[in-house]
């Protein structure tokens, strides 16, 4: 038997949740690049099991913001590589909201956190996805030998990047997202 929860996060919930985040920015300011990703790494394997479906739906997003991270030729720029290691500095704390050792719930505020954080860096999570897989399609076919796997990739890249910045603006234009932690 399956049993659903639906709830809805009022402006002054997200509020709670973008000063959680701010203090996980603060306190994660010890920690080096590499201290970041391996911790975000390592709740990715230690919710692998048996959690519920909401949270490991989450965990494959927490992956792609990894993902854009580490791969080098996404080449993301610097403030949004910011971003993203800022909202992954969260996820170095183990006694966050809910302490993750408790079960089934242990990794629910992750995965809320999760969420928020992708809705507000979706337009980057688009053009990184769209570049692996635009990188996908091209690696395949036969084209003119005279460009470079580099000068496609990187005329893709720019087109993507641009598009990234472009939307992110028209989207914060007029409203106050949870992104203002960044």
């Amino acid at each position: 038997m399956a049993f659903e929860v639906t709830f809805e996060l009022k402006e002054s919930d997200l509020e709670h949740f973008r000063d959680v985040m701010r203090q996980a920015k603060s306190g994660a300011k010890t920690l080096s690049e590499a201290e970041i990703l391996a911790n975000a790494k390592n709740l990715s394997e230690d919710v692998k099991g048996d959690v519920p479906a909401f949270v490991s739906e989450r965990i494959q997003k927490l992956e792609t913001l990894v993902a854009m991270i580490e791969d080098s030729e996404w080449k993301i720029p610097d403030e949004e590589r910011a971003d993203v290691l800022s909202a992954l500095a969260y996820f170095s704390d183990p006694e966050d909201l809910v302490p993750d050792h408790i079960p089934v719930l242990g990794f629910l505020d992750d995965a809320i956190m999760i969420e928020l954080v992708a809705e507000e860096l979706k337009d980057d999570i688009e053009a990184f996805l769209e570049f692996c897989n635009y990188r996908t399609r091209e690696e395949g076919r036969s084209g003119d030998a005279t460009i470079t796997r580099e000068e496609w990739l990187d005329s893709k890249r720019r087109e993507l990047h641009s598009r990234m910045r472009n939307r992110r603006s028209t989207r914060r234009r007029g409203r106050s997202g949870f992104r203002s932690i960044f």
